[in-house]
């Protein structure tokens, strides 16, 4: 093959210079991404540097115009020189291309265990929305269908098993409700329950299953009220009233008035005869505490009235010294 020239030779520096600010270029953004990446950069400086020398000598000993068999020999030299370099360079992409793909795997590998903590961190939040979303993120960016579905069966079943303990929290808070009677309370405990858990299905039954122990209850004390009125437990059928009372609708409450007139009446009939027991007795200490009663409970009643004109006497004779005559 023919020797090129030294004037034909000096074409080639063109066409190196071009390469080396190529391999220059992409070492300097190399750098830019990644403050390790120092190789390229290097190396595009090296063939910046050998192309500046070389080529104005080259020119010089075209000009000189020296031996041309002379000329050649250095001429070749330098090309020889060049044709390393740009091996060189060559090898240097290469190992670089491999360097980046080896970064690659190892950048992948740490992605899909920063993933993993994330997902176990959302999951010890109960973050269960973000924690699905980011199984889905992992499938997307890796692939990996079964690691995946894997992830999402432990995050529904970490969250179905901290649903069930939250719900069995909140239904012993309402059966202790329920048992001291504080409906509205326990109401309030299922709704908040439900807007967090709608479609559960034993979450959805609580207003109704509240609801039908109130109701039981309320049937208890109707026929415990109906069994102490039967026996004329007046204190108790009062008491049992008192109770009924949050309970009873207008047309309930109606229903009942003849049979809690007659109740009182008989509580208004026992008091004015033990308030004329005592003080027939001269038991005048008892007689003002059944007398004040008697206002109290009912101080509309003609028999308050009469208590009332009473009430001056009685305590004059309580503050008597004992034995006094009346």
């Amino acid at each position: 093959m023919e020797k090129p020239t030294a004037s034909s030779f000096n074409w080639i520096y063109p066409v190196v210079a071009l390469v080396a600010l190529a391999v220059f270029g992409v070492g300097l953004y190399l750098v830019l991404v990644d403050r390790q990446q120092w190789t390229m950069l290097a190396t595009g400086c090296i063939c910046l540097i050998a192309v500046g020398v070389t080529w104005p000598i080259a020119r010089s000993l075209s000009a000189a115009g020296v031996d041309r068999a002379a000329a050649r020999e250095v001429n070749q030299r330098i090309l020889d020189g060049l044709e390393q370099i740009m091996a060189s360079t060559s090898r240097i992409g290469e190992s670089q291309l491999l360097s980046d793909r080896a970064k690659s795997v190892a950048y992948r590998e740490k992605d899909r265990d920063a993933i993993r903590s994330a997902i176990n961190e959302e999951m010890g939040r109960g973050e269960w929305e973000a924690a699905y979303a980011l199984a889905d993120q992992f499938e997307q960016a890796f692939g990996s269908k079964n690691e995946a579905d894997r992830f999402r069966n432990e995050i529904k079943s970490k969250r179905n098993e901290g649903m069930q303990k939250e719900i069995t929290e909140v239904v012993a808070v309402i059966d202790r409700y329920t048992r001291t009677e504080q409906w509205t309370a326990a109401v309030r405990e299922a709704e908040k329950l439900h807007e967090k858990y709608a479609t559960n299905d034993q979450v959805r039954a609580l207003p109704a299953e509240i609801e039908a122990r109130r109701q039981s209850h309320k049937k208890q004390l109707l026929q415990s009220w109906h069994e102490a009125v039967a026996r004329h437990d007046v204190d108790g059928s009062i008491e049992i009233l008192k109770q009924l009372d949050i309970y009873l609708t207008r047309a309930e409450a109606q229903s009942m008035q003849d049979t809690a007139r007659g109740v009182f009446k008989e509580k208004l009939n026992n008091l004015g005869a033990q308030f004329a027991i005592s003080i027939r007795e001269h038991r005048w200490a008892e007689a003002i505490r059944i007398g004040e009663q008697i206002q109290g409970e009912f101080p509309n009643s003609r028999a308050a009235q009469e208590v009332g004109e009473k009430m001056v006497m009685l305590r004059q004779r309580a503050s008597e010294p004992a034995g006094a005559t009346s």
